[in-house]
């Protein structure tokens, strides 16, 4: 079975384990300039965060050239409605500028040979029964919770994880 490294950038691995964690995955792959410009967006909306009046202690990146993820300790801090609509809000514009869709549950991401193939639901059982994907297939699991959840059990095989039930 194969494995992946998960390597967070140092911004989030700053944050505990406990941190509150939103994953978006992107319909298609971004382009190294668009990484750049999308992660200086995500700093930039991060450094002005707030909940209530208050600064949220944050973090944000893009992964794998297809997830923008964005994470909060809430032990500052927590992440009020208000605060989640601004994310929301900020990630539609991104959605928006980068033509692509980041609201999209229904498409799942997994590894093949070492990159990232984003396909639909159908698409995916389809490929599960025709033998292009295996229960030792690589999926990513965009519904972890925090930091911890992210390192332990984002990327994992198909067999250990909700996806299983379309194959």
């Amino acid at each position: 079975m194969h494995t992946v490294e998960l390597r967070l950038s140092d911004k989030l691995e700053a944050l505990p384990d406990s941190a509150r964690v939103w994953i978006y995955q992107s319909s298609r792959p971004f382009n190294e300039r668009e990484i750049t410009v999308i992660k200086s967006q995500i700093n930039g909306f991060v450094s002005e965060w707030t909940a209530h009046s208050q600064q949220l202690t944050a973090a944000g990146d893009v992964l794998f050239e297809h997830f923008i993820v964005l994470a909060v300790d809430e032990k500052q801090a927590g992440a009020s409605g208000c605060s989640i609509d601004k994310s929301v809000y900020f990630i539609k514009s991104i959605e928006n500028q980068y033509d692509t869709q980041l609201f999209e549950r229904m498409n799942f991401a997994y590894l093949d040979e070492g990159e990232v193939s984003v396909v639909s639901s159908s698409e995916f059982s389809k490929r599960y029964t025709e033998g292009g994907l295996s229960d030792e297939t690589l999926v990513f699991d965009n519904l972890v919770q925090s930091i911890g959840d992210m390192k332990k059990g984002w990327v994992k095989p198909l067999a250990n994880s909700w996806h299983k039930r379309f194959s």
